[in-house]
């Protein structure tokens, strides 16, 4: 097998938020045109707009040292994995392991890319610093209804969730919710970028995404981030495993994967992608101390 070719590529690295995912859905699922020159095969990977910013990084570094194409699409980690195990997709991104159903096919193998936390997210004017492992359930179950129940304004609180496509959703389910069930009434709405704007615009809402996402270059619009338990969402003490409510990111293929996507996944893997990967707000794998959360 061999791997994608090193050296001699020297560009700004980008940051990508969620709100660009549409747009790189439309251009992939319509084949997205090869640069001038580029005769090699096409990779094609689908799944979380979590990992959107490294795959779509990658898929550049790539396109250029080797003259492949790679087509990215954010169609949620669920989404991507069936593309996979259906055989329209070589590579799956996902920000959620795998579920029992899906590991007893026996067919996906699984390559941890970076670790990511997951930020509660409130309106900046929100008094409210932090949360228990054990109110954020609350809150999400539908029991806690009020920010004055948790020594902020008396403000009915908005439970912002994601769809249940989303790695994300699966993810806080696993480490949060320990069993328990959504508020049905909750928004349910279906990327990071809708859930950041609704939060950054309504007093008492609620919601979460990567912390990757909490500071966005794409929008003046602001939030805040809650610590949980007393330990602040960083990019720190997500690498360490302090952060309670954090997660890996995956990239799955259906069996070993060889020829381009393997090349491509090792581009993910590469010294020369960690910094990007840092960049976005993730930990690369090769830094990560706090193991496996999904």
């Amino acid at each position: 097998m061999r791997a994608a070719r090193r050296g001699g590529l020297a560009r700004p690295v980008r940051r990508f938020g969620a709100l660009a995912c549409l747009a790189a859905c439309v251009v992939a699922l319509a084949g997205c045109a090869p640069s001038s020159g580029a005769t090699g095969d096409t990779v094609t990977v689908a799944g979380s707009t979590t990992v959107m910013p490294i795959a779509e990084m990658a898929a550049e570094r790539f396109q250029e040292l080797t003259g492949d194409r790679v087509l990215v699409s954010g169609l949620g980690s669920s989404a991507g994995i069936e593309a996979v195990m259906n055989g329209t997709a070589d590579i799956a991104t996902s920000s959620r392991g795998l579920t029992a159903a899906e590991e007893a096919t026996g067919e996906l193998v699984t390559t941890v890319i970076a670790r990511d936390g997951i930020a509660v997210i409130v309106n900046a004017g929100n008094p409210v610093g932090n949360l228990t492992v054990g109110q954020l359930r609350a809150v999400y179950a539908g029991d806690v209804t009020n920010w004055s129940e948790l020594g902020g304004p008396d403000l009915p609180i908005l439970v912002v969730n994601r769809d249940e496509a989303s790695g994300t959703r699966e993810a806080f389910k696993s480490i949060v919710m320990d069993g328990a069930r959504f508020d049905a009434s909750a928004a349910v709405l279906p990327g990071t970028g809708q859930v950041r704007d609704v939060v950054s615009r309504t007093p008492g809402a609620i919601g979460y995404i990567s912390i990757g996402f909490v500071d966005s270059a794409f929008t003046t619009s602001k939030v805040k981030a809650l610590s949980i338990d007393g330990v602040e969402p960083t990019e720190a003490n997500v690498a360490s495993g302090v952060y309670p409510v954090s997660r890996s990111l995956y990239l799955f293929t259906k069996g070993e994967p060889s020829g381009e996507a393997k090349a491509y996944i090792d581009e993910v893997l590469s010294p020369d992608m960690a910094q990007t990967i840092r960049d976005a707000g993730y930990i690369p794998a090769s830094e990560s101390e706090g193991g496996d959360a999904s």
